[in-house]
């Protein structure tokens, strides 16, 4: 087989790659490409086109003027995937506003001068879409020894997800569960987030398995009186989500809701675990597990991965 030259156009494929065991292969990142910690040393070819200081409401409106005028949220660094002369790109066609879209992607390849390379775009929605996409990379990478990579990485996953599940306990009725993956304006989390709830022994809301998320009326959000509240803003980390509370703090509502006042309300690092549909989706079904069970699962992200706000 050629020499292997990787380069990953999101966080999750970055991670994807690294579990299939392709990781030295890796010769090009994207900008928010960031765990393991080692993959921060290969070059950069992505860079967001608008300012990512602000508030909530800030980086929303910024992302919807760009996509209003028909621009590019990210940018493609050309020049610099034409000197790593990769044989592979890994990008994504799922969402515009969290990595740079399979467009752009393809926009640059078509300027880079021949072998070019292979792209591979993922679309993960449901959980059972991770086990597809790790075998869709491993057999593009290797097309010879693709499949039992894949098995074999499936099975270590798979698990230590029945490993979680089995720890879960069945009692019913099940505590409500509102996941918010924006704070101004507000979303509920969908994909594969309700489905990680559902497996954690929790009633998830406003957010369909497989659907993108949805934006979310206060009206909504305060009927519902949900039991718990999980808030999760889509590329915030353990310290940003709890920022982010500070809006949701200004609304009156707020400090109505029985999860407020019961000290129900927990911030999670959303960046590195739920809003990866990569190998961490497991660790994200551990972290819920211990936010709803705490007695029953103990897997030791508290205080790391999330917290009581």
């Amino acid at each position: 087989m050629s020499e292997l030259r990787i380069v990953s156009l999101i966080p999750s494929a970055t991670e994807i790659v690294i579990q299939l065991g392709f990781g030295a292969s890796l010769v090009g990142r994207s900008h928010s490409c960031d765990f393991p910690p080692a993959v921060q040393k290969l070059p950069v070819c992505t860079a967001p086109s608008f300012d990512l200081d602000g508030n909530s409401k800030e980086i929303h409106d910024r992302v919807s003027e760009l996509l209003r005028r028909g621009l590019s949220v990210y940018d493609v660094n050309v020049e610099l995937l034409q000197q790593l002369r990769p044989t592979h790109i890994l990008t994504q066609d799922q969402c515009e506003v969290c990595a740079a879209s399979l467009a752009d992607v393809e926009k640059a390849v078509a300027q880079l001068i021949e072998p070019q390379p292979r792209v591979i775009s993922l679309k993960p929605q449901v959980l059972a879409d991770l086990w597809d996409d790790l075998r869709r990379v491993a057999v593009a990478i290797d097309p010879t020894n693709g499949n039992a990579i894949a098995d074999l990485t499936i099975a270590q996953l798979q698990g230590r997800l029945q490993d979680c599940l089995k720890k879960v306990p069945s009692k019913l009725p099940q505590p409500t569960v509102a996941c918010l993956e924006w704070t101004d304006p507000l979303m509920g989390a969908g994909n594969w987030v309700p489905e990680l709830v559902s497996m954690a022994g929790g009633h998830p809301l406003f957010g369909q398995v497989g659907r993108h998320s949805p934006w979310l009326p206060w009206e909504d959000l305060s009927a519902a009186e949900p039991d718990m509240l999980v808030v999760m803003p889509c590329g915030y980390d353990l310290q940003q989500s709890r920022q982010s509370i500070n809006v949701l703090a200004q609304v009156p509502a707020w400090h109505n809701m029985k999860a407020v006042k019961e000290g129900r309300v927990f911030v999670v690092d959303a960046n590195h675990y739920f809003n990866r549909p990569g190998p961490r989706l497991v660790d994200s079904l551990e972290i819920l597990a211990e936010i709803l069970h705490p007695d029953e699962c103990a897997f030791g992200y508290a205080m790391k991965a999330w917290k009581i706000y």
